[in-house]
């Protein structure tokens, strides 16, 4: 726990030095309360799942924008998050474990153990049957999703942290920092090992199977289906901290340290645009079936949206439908800020609770009183009113800290969100 916390400083440390001064990119979605780790998106565009420094996990309809569902389950940051068949996904954290969770339900339909650190990236076998993870203990391992039985690929001598399989499902690819690249047989034997000048953070394969590669030193390393290193290309000075090619191989997009993110040709190995963040670390980074869509999460607790081929930071998503409970709130800040928050909240009376109580009526009422809600016991013993004070001073503090017991996610939100977000519920839960 401690190394991870000391790795993240460092990294932060960094990137305060590397700011960068142009307009940032327009968040799409709003609601972790921590950074971004993990973006996956499902084989049919219309969903992604992002895993957080909050723990939690959230699954959002991409067409509206809304988040669906809250997934807590992970003692510590959730690392890697991937969509699975049957309607299911598998994520990764901080505490070692893998949980399958089954689209709709509150609680994990397995669990996955074996590791003993961080699992710090998942990837799913082209037949959905095999599941690959990455962890700090030194190790990958492959489990398979019928009866959860795993094989453990030992030889990385420090933290593993990328893995992906390649389209004909033979050969699993792991990186590692401790310089090394490898291509495990899934039939077994001896793994190809390949060593590179630089600790490696992530890796990804194209659909012609070859293999892109980058880490500590801002260079993308390109190698073929065997192995052989083919060639590389610096997109930056900074570390790069994760990979994606579009589904038609002829983009990848790579996210660093400073926020930028490259968008590279595939075929000419050549740099064709940086795509302007906030300046802050861009965890995690993902292709919609478009091949033309990013998604990017990061330390400002966003997942933002972009136009790879065009270099455009696309908008806010608009909505006018009446299954959006927040299409009246159009252009409020405060409601973007809520709009994850639907996925366990609802607004008005009538509407019922979710995983969460109604807010309806919230101010002037006592903590844990809310009818038809079970509430922790430890929260009902606690002398809050909701009030404007109070609803800031929650995520002030956070609420571990300020509503000891409760199962909200841990977040934080600075002043301007805060005050955005008091004023939108003050008007939004008036009974």
């Amino acid at each position: 726990m401690r190394q991870f916390a000391s790795i993240l400083i460092l990294i932060l440390i960094l990137s305060m030095g590397v700011l960068c001064s142009a307009t940032p990119g327009q968040a799409q979605l709003r609601g972790h309360g921590g950074p971004v780790r993990a973006v996956a998106i499902s084989p049919d565009g219309a969903r992604t799942a992002s895993g957080s420094f909050d723990t939690t996990t959230i699954l959002w309809s991409l067409p509206t924008g809304l988040a669906q569902q809250v997934l807590r389950f992970h003692e510590g940051a959730v690392n890697a998050v991937v969509f699975l068949k049957d309607d299911q996904i598998a994520t990764s954290g901080e505490d070692a474990n893998i949980a399958i969770w089954q689209f709709g339900q509150a609680k994990p339909a397995r669990v996955l153990t074996g590791h003993q650190a961080p699992v710090s990236a998942l990837a799913v076998s082209p037949d959905g049957n095999t599941l690959a993870s990455a962890a700090w203990d030194h190790t990958a391992r492959l489990w398979s999703l019928k009866d959860g039985t795993s094989r453990t690929l030992e030889g990385h001598t420090q933290q593993v942290n990328g893995v992906a399989f390649t389209p004909d499902g033979s050969t699993v690819v792991t990186s590692g920092y401790d310089l090394t690249l490898r291509l495990w047989p899934i039939a077994g034997g001896t793994p190809t090992i390949v060593t590179l000048p630089s600790p490696l953070n992530a890796v990804a394969v194209m659909p012609n199977g070859r293999v892109v590669t980058a880490g500590a030193t801002g260079k993308i390393f390109f190698l073929s289906a065997a192995g052989k290193l083919e060639g590389d290309i610096e997109v930056g000075a900074t570390p790069i901290l994760a990979l994606a090619c579009s589904s038609d191989g002829a983009l990848i997009a790579s996210s660093s340290v400073n926020g930028g993110i490259a968008i590279v040709d595939a075929q000419a190995r050549r740099q064709l645009q940086t795509l302007v963040g906030p300046g802050l670390p861009a965890w995690s980074i993902g292709f919609l079936p478009d091949n033309r869509t990013l998604l990017t999460g990061g330390s400002d607790n966003l997942i933002r949206r972009w136009n790879a081929r065009t270099g455009e930071a696309l908008g806010d998503v608009t909505m006018s439908t009446a299954e959006d409970p927040l299409a009246a709130y159009q252009g409020d800040r405060g409601a973007q800020v809520f709009r994850a928050c639907v996925a366990c909240h609802t607004l008005k009376e009538g509407q019922g609770v979710r995983a969460g109580p109604t807010l309806s009526g919230l101010f002037g009422r006592k903590i844990a009183t809310q009818r038809d809600y079970e509430f922790s016991p430890s929260l009902k013993k606690l002398d809050i009113v909701w009030t404007a004070d109070t609803v800031s001073k929650l995520f002030e503090v956070g609420p571990a800290a300020f509503t000891p017991g409760t199962k909200m996610p841990e977040q934080r939100l600075g002043t301007e969100d805060r005050a955005a977000l008091v004023k939108f519920l003050e008007n939004a839960t008036k009974p």
